[in-house]
């Protein structure tokens, strides 16, 4: 299978081009495309050098409630000594384009386009672009949910080829999950896995479900139904769902559609108010 990742490249539009656009707003979910990804709204971070950062998602009420997705740029040179300022999240790192230099405990790890890692919290990690092009990845950060007598899940280091997507069943391989985790494996309490439909594939149901999503497009273009609405997404944009938000999918493009998807997983609902359990 041939594996194309769209990476995010900022710069702005001419003045001759229209407003209109795709971006979409709403308490169920949200739509940021490809177009509205531009310098001017990128971040830098502390302890991050020739380093920038599209921030698309974050804890907020109405929104995130969960995680937070970067979309990371590290020029040649440049990254990060201190990356993780908080030593109770967990980290998922996804190259799109260049190398990442990740070194966890002394040891080197390069991650080239469809490179993951998994971070677990209080993880003595580094990440230096030592290539001569720029590294874009993404970067999903999460506040693990420690459970008395569950281990809290290694690190670990691989890449998108060298895992075989696991078809739905009923579906003849038309729409796959490529997991890098067990999904049984109860030690993890978020997966980012990639989801691919062939031309013409379905989510035949509107799902309903617990789980929070983020979903960027990797590759191709589809029409997705969020909440009571169709919207068309390509390569490049990114879609937020909350919790219970009904989604399902439509691939019409000539080609694939692929996204990153995160959710998060394998624990109980909180019974109190997010302010006061520290969620």
């Amino acid at each position: 299978m041939n594996r194309t990742y769209y990476a995010v490249h900022g710069g702005h539009p001419p003045q001759t081009d229209l407003l209109t656009d795709r971006a979409v707003f709403t308490e169920a979910y949200a739509v940021i495309p490809k177009g509205v990804m531009r310098d001017i709204v990128t971040s830098n971070l502390p302890h991050w050098e020739k380093t920038r950062a599209w921030i698309i998602a974050r804890p907020l009420s109405g929104f995130a409630e969960t995680f937070a997705q970067y979309i990371m740029e590290v020029q040649p040179g440049g990254g990060s000594d201190r990356p993780e300022p908080d030593p109770e999240a967990e980290g998922v790192l996804f190259v799109v384009e260049g190398a990442l230099t990740v070194s966890l405990d002394g040891e080197d790890h390069v991650l080239e386009p469809g490179g993951y890692a998994f971070l677990p919290p209080a993880a003595r990690w580094t990440a230096r672009n030592r290539g001569s092009e720029a590294a874009r990845f993404h970067w999903i950060r999460k506040a693990y949910e420690r459970v008395d007598g569950i281990d809290v899940p290694e690190a670990f280091f691989t890449n998108e080829k060298d895992i075989a997507p696991n078809p739905m069943p009923g579906t003849e391989g038309r729409w796959a999950t490529t997991r890098f985790v067990d999904p049984d494996d109860v030690r993890y309490d978020m997966h980012v896995n990639i989801v691919t439909f062939e031309p013409g594939a379905v989510i035949p149901f509107a799902e309903t479900h617990i789980m929070e999503h983020g979903l960027y497009v990797l590759e191709g273009k589809a029409v997705y139904r969020l909440n009571q609405d169709w919207v068309e997404v390509e390569a490049g944009d990114f879609m937020w769902l909350r919790a219970f938000c009904p989604q399902a999918c439509y691939a019409g493009g000539p080609g694939r559609f692929r996204y990153l998807l995160y959710k998060d997983v394998n624990r109980h609902p909180s019974l109190r108010p997010m302010w006061r359990s520290g969620r």
